[in-house]
């Protein structure tokens, strides 16, 4: 929703006349002081963030510390770091062409060619919804003890909830994303300030190393990362959020944008690493073996933390997986939308996407292992989103002035080129060994 002034009576002049007579919306809120207007220009990123720590996250992370110690810690912070251009240029993309990525796809790549992104975006969201539902699901079991499948209804209640705040203005729904993204922030850290973490571990951890017995681990933390549906949301955060009046203001803008992206994911990065952290620092010595669910690993820390750590950890997986939740039923409307130009009830929205989760639950299937598996099929689906973005961002005919530099699409093709080949090589080693 752009912030807009006041109505400028009529007075014969022509709209076009009319609208350059009006501050635009940039203006109007940079004009509320250095601090209150940069603050007003923050926070798509942070809705986009939630899905960085999702709790596919907790399931990826907490396998990859328990087993390989800090060994993979590389993995987390390479893959933040790819997250970070990744949800810049999609900003971007809304910022400079007043649509976003679905859409341009629709206009610029073919009908057959956006049919089939779409199909394939509604399976990745499938895969999305699994890991949040199940997530929740498994917090509101740890915290409260409700069996699985009721949790999953009541995760269902709640996301609706949160999404409904959206109906109020983008601000309310922004600000409760925020705030839970703080619940998990806040958890993790206190679980690390009594894990004991080693430095020297965590140094080492950083230096990148990798074997096949890590590969699909390496690729579920990539995929529980670099979020497909969050790709093609951020653009549409942006692209109407704030009016420009011209190219100028728009890169003005825009480095406002770059900054809500480094302060977001930065975060999320924090918190992925805290995850891995903990995990390496409370389990690795015991071979891990005793992790090999996210109920187990809430049970280690209640036996060699406490229930301090236990509950912080709880409360984070539930605040995870219901904002989470939300952003993604929240990505479903603007995929559809924006490829085959249709939009659905949000409850049929949700209902459909949320059936392979509860099927999870009802049937009483290995939660973990399911969440560690959605995390892999993400991981498959970026290049879908992520290679139509660098093509559609590098051409000045879309994007104007603000079209990638070449260096720019350089390192977004490399991110593309490196996740195929890592996807290509897991299917490889699988099937051939």
């Amino acid at each position: 929703m752009a912030a807009s002034a006041e109505q400028v009576p009529f007075t014969g002049l022509d709209s076009q006349a009319l609208r350059a007579a009006q501050p635009s919306g940039l203006r109007v809120l940079r004009s509320r002081g250095r601090t209150r207007g940069a603050v007003a220009l923050l926070g798509p990123a942070f809705v986009a963030a939630v899905a960085y720590v999702d709790p596919g996250n907790f399931a990826t992370n907490f396998g990859a510390g328990a087993a390989f110690g800090y060994a993979l810690a590389w993995t987390v912070a390479v893959a933040n770091l790819m997250a970070m251009l990744v949800q810049y240029l999609s900003a971007k993309t809304g910022v400079a062409t007043g649509r976003d990525l679905p859409e341009l796809c629709r206009e610029h790549l073919g009908a057959h060619v956006s049919l089939g992104l779409w199909v394939q975006a509604e399976l990745i969201a499938m895969a999305t919804d699994l890991a949040e539902f199940v997530g929740a699901a498994l917090g509101l079991n740890l915290l409260f003890h409700v069996p699985l499948f009721p949790a999953g209804l009541i995760t269902a209640v709640v996301a609706f909830g949160i999404l409904g705040l959206e109906q109020r203005g983008y601000r309310h729904f922004e600000l409760a994303i925020v705030g839970l993204l703080g619940l998990v922030l806040l958890g993790f850290a206190y679980d690390l300030a009594g894990a004991g973490a080693s430095a020297g571990g965590i140094a080492a951890g950083l230096v990148p190393r990798l074997g096949s017995d890590r590969l699909l681990l390496v690729s579920g933390i990539i995929g529980a990362t670099v979020m497909p549906h969050v790709i093609y949301l951020h653009s549409a955060l942006t692209k109407s959020r704030v009016s420009c009046g011209d190219d100028a203001e728009r890169r003005e803008l825009l480095r406002f944008q770059r900054l809500d992206v480094i302060v977001a994911l930065g975060a999320a990065g924090l918190v992925n690493l805290a995850m891995l952290f903990v995990a390496a620092s409370v389990f690795h010595r015991t071979g891990g073996s005793q992790v090999d669910s996210i109920q187990a690993a809430h049970a280690g820390l209640v036996r060699l933390v406490g229930g301090g750590a236990a509950l912080a950890f709880a409360v984070a997986l539930l605040a995870s997986g219901l904002s989470s939740s939300s952003v993604g039923t929240y990505a479903g409307q603007v995929v559809m939308q924006g490829f085959v130009h249709r939009r659905i009830p949000l409850f049929a929205r949700r209902a459909l996407t949320m059936l392979p989760a509860l099927i999870v639950l009802g049937l009483g299937l290995p939660a973990t292992d399911s969440l560690v598996i959605s995390q892999v099929v993400l991981s498959f689906g970026i290049p879908f989103a992520l290679v139509p973005l660098v093509l559609l961002t590098r051409r000045a005919d879309i994007m104007g002035p603000l079209a990638n530099r070449p260096l720019t699409t350089a390192a977004a093709g490399g991110i593309a080129a490196m996740i195929i080949a890592l996807n290509v090589y897991l299917l490889w080693s699988t099937f051939a060994g």
